[in-house]
């Protein structure tokens, strides 16, 4: 099948939008780096530290995009700061919509616990900074230095384009932005009380599911993000970031190149969902750790939060079990996660009469808890079963132990096995019908909580729009009865669905939706604030009050 009849069928079902772009770049001038924007891209001059193209379609596809590039002409450094800066300058608005939403007022009535907050990154910030300055030419301390310049230029370049002093935003404000997916567990870790918060039983972060054809014609690498509603303000950003391995080679890093979801003010992805120039395709759902003895291991000297190791590993690895051994280094133990990392330099996709192949090391898996990962490299079983699913609870038997696993089954029942959970249910049936990318799409969009059997509880009424692959906590009855919280009435939800193939990755391109899964037949309407009952109590700047956009494929326009 050649490739226009294979991607034909996305064609049914996916816009296509043309908007105007805004551009940017970035010039040196007098020790400074200047930022200047126009409508033309021929206007941007060929000597400049960074460029960019910036298009907000919020509100008409539930996405904005951001492709950012920087010029090998340049230091690693100037790159780093230079991105930042266009990135906050361009993305100004959005940025301080997204803080309003997600980070105003996550202090009230928490001083105690946010200045414990504030002294452990004091703390880690030292430790980061002093392992920088004592391995200048170790790749993985100069990629974290790089790291933490571009968030310093964001804020530069963010509070340049700021003209009321009430919405600057720090340095520190802008780290507190990245590290809200490590931001819970790390107040927990830090809390005086021993007991277990009821939210920390559930990591209910995100579907994943890792899909192989049959016939091995096609590899799909998917993912779902299950957010708060509030945190629906979301960019598709390329970044093309031209650094080399350390100060004194010319070799770029194997992750120069990416493209991922993500949102205002974040310099990663935090769903987390990468297409990387190294051939890999990384992405995780949390797990979380209702253990609360291992958070104790938990300390601001010898550890790294989970962002920033994320994304080191992202540029440095050249392959899966390369990424897992970045990751593992000095594990904060803080948002904790199950990463599958696929790796689409070990597959051929079967053509004509030409069968595929696959080679060891294709797909590994690692999880992550305070004090302890486990990885492994789960090509042979992807191969045998054609899928690897991803829902929030830990594959690896020690990892589901250590997490409280045990535990919670003991307490709540088979929500909490591994095999047992509705969404392994779920996957197991709904995969084995993948055809094409439609039916993988549709997978990660899958809701029909009224009538799946697979998704009924023992709550009044007798089902919960949480067993799901596209959880929909809104339409659960706020007057309803539920065993736990993760059952109930909540703002809480799929936020999105993003799949992409062993062709799409190639163009560094995914198959994206924003908003909340829907099926008017099925009785699941399209999310819309003015019917939520909750929408006057959550914050929701900027957002598009109906949430009903179809499916988008981006083409990056400088590839």
């Amino acid at each position: 099948m050649n490739l226009y009849m294979k991607y034909s069928i996305l064609l049914l079902f996916c816009l296509f939008v043309v908007s105007e772009s805004k551009y940017g770049f970035v010039t040196w001038s007098n020790g400074k780096a200047v930022v200047s924007t126009t409508d033309s891209y021929k206007e941007i001059p060929k000597v400049h530290l960074a460029r960019a193209t910036y298009t907000n379609d919020i509100n008409q596809t539930g996405w904005a995009f951001l492709e950012l590039h920087t010029s090998t002409d340049s230091s690693d450094e100037k790159q780093a700061y230079a991105a930042g800066v266009l990135e906050g300058f361009l993305t100004r608005d959005l940025i301080w919509m997204h803080w309003q939403n997600m980070l105003k007022g996550y202090c009230y009535n928490k001083t105690e616990i946010c200045g414990l907050i504030e002294d452990f990154v004091d703390k880690n910030e030292d430790y980061i900074s002093s392992m920088v300055l004592a391995n200048p030419t170790d790749p993985y301390w100069y990629q974290m230095k790089l790291y933490y310049i571009q968030i310093e230029g964001l804020a530069v370049g963010y509070n340049q384009a700021t003209s009321d002093a009430y919405e600057w935003l720090t340095v520190r404000d802008l780290i507190w932005i990245n590290m809200l997916g490590d931001l819970d567990e790390l107040a927990i870790a830090l809390s005086a009380p021993k007991e277990n918060p009821e939210g920390l039983l559930f990591g209910e972060h995100c579907s994943g599911l890792v899909k192989l054809l049959p016939d091995w014609s096609e590899l799909y690498t998917s993912h779902a993000t299950w957010n708060s509603y509030q945190s629906m303000l979301r960019i598709q950003k390329s970044y093309v970031l031209n650094y080399k391995l350390t100060p004194h080679e010319k070799k770029f890093i194997p992750g120069r190149k990416m493209a991922f979801s993500s949102y205002p003010g974040f310099v990663q992805s935090t769903d987390d969902f990468y297409i990387i120039s190294s051939g890999l395709v990384a992405a995780e759902t949390t797990i979380g750790n209702s253990n609360r003895t291992l958070f104790e291991l938990v300390q601001p000297v010898g550890q790294i939060l989970e962002y920033a190791r994320a994304m080191v590993a992202n540029r440095l690895a050249r392959d899966g079990k390369e990424w897992v051994e970045i990751f593992r280094r000095h594990n904060s133990g803080t948002y904790n996660n199950q990463w599958y990392i696929v790796n689409y330099n070990k597959f051929k996709a079967k053509s004509g009469q030409t069968p595929g192949s696959i080679e060891p090391g294709l797909l590994w898996v690692v999880e992550q808890l305070p004090g302890y990962t486990e990885a492994a490299d789960l090509t042979e079983q992807l191969k045998e079963t054609t899928y690897f699913p991803s829902y929030n609870i830990p594959y690896f038997p020690r990892m589901f132990n250590l997490s409280g696993g045990n535990v919670r089954v003991a307490m709540y029942g088979d929500w909490f096995g591994y095999h047992t959970n509705p969404r392994a249910k779920i996957f197991k049936s709904l995969q084995a019908e993948v055809h094409n990318v439609r039916d993988m799409f549709g997978v990660l969009r899958y809701n029909d909580f009224r009538h799946d059997p697979r998704a009924r509880c023992a709550c009044s009424p007798p089902y919960s729009a949480i067993n799901a692959v596209a959880a929909r906590n809104d339409l659960n009855p706020a007057n309803g009865t539920y065993p736990f919280r993760a059952l109930g009435h909540r703002s809480h939800g799929a936020t999105d669905a993003k799949l992409t193939s062993s062709i799409l990755r190639t163009r560094f391109q995914f198959l994206a939706v924003s908003s909340p899964t829907h099926h008017l037949s099925r009785g699941i309407p399209p999310f819309q604030w003015s019917k939520f009952d909750m929408g006057p109590h959550v914050s929701h700047v900027g957002h598009p009050d109906l949430w009903m956009f179809s499916p988008v494929l981006h083409r990056w326009q400088w590839g």
